[in-house]
């Protein structure tokens, strides 16, 4: 069954998402409603001819710190000293980067203006945080996410050169600050560098324990 959200800042309970994760439909993207989403282990995800899609899949993609596997080719990248990396310096540059990045086998882009406008307001709140790669003063890479405790939800990564988003991705991660990324939905990309999925019992009980 899917839910129509209306004013109220409630979600029903993720346990009755569809099985591909769908769980409600409307609402709002105010940062209460998202806070109270990520907080909830649901996010929004739908493009512009659609009604904001709220998701909990019923398994979670996920990157635990201890389990990132960095190749030796990019272990030379990182030592090579060819990127600059930053923390939450332009997010609202890395989050329209992302936006306008080439997706092959994507029809658009699911961050839409809405989308932008509503995680600008996030970051500015200290929820949303951005990776920012640059080269030769150029902002080359970067990624965008939201915190939730020691949880950090990953939501988007551009590359303007070669392995400028592994970069930040790796980079992010050796900082120790969460537990986890949560990658949300599989890759391939991800899953070779060590993601893997756990179920939403198991992700939850990270979430509120952070």
């Amino acid at each position: 069954m899917i839910f129509r959200l209306n004013e109220r800042l409630l979600f029903p309970d993720p346990e009755l998402a569809e099985p591909d994760g769908l769980l409600a439909v409307g609402g709002d993207l105010s940062t209460e409603r998202l806070v109270l989403a990520y907080q909830s282990g649901i996010f929004p995800w739908y493009s512009d001819d659609t009604p904001i899609l709220w998701y909990s899949p019923h398994e979670r993609f996920v990157l635990f710190p201890a389990e990132l596997n960095v190749s030796s080719s990019m272990r030379r990248v990182l030592n090579s000293g060819r990127f600059k990396i930053t923390y939450d310096e332009c997010f609202a540059e890395v989050i329209q980067a992302c936006s306008a990045a080439d997706r092959p086998g994507q029809d658009g882009t699911w961050i839409t203006e809405d989308m932008i406008n509503a995680y600008i307001k996030l970051h500015e709140q200290g929820h949303a945080h951005s990776v920012e790669v640059w080269q030769d003063g150029d902002l080359v890479g970067g990624m965008y996410g939201v915190a939730v405790g020691d949880v950090f939800c990953g939501e988007s990564m551009f590359s303007k050169v070669s392995n400028a988003s592994k970069t930040a991705l790796i980079s992010f991660i050796k900082t120790g600050k969460y537990k986890l990324l949560d990658c949300q939905v599989h890759t391939d990309h991800m899953e070779s560098m060590g993601a893997r999925m756990i179920s939403r019992k198991e992700y939850m009980a990270m979430l509120q324990n952070g």
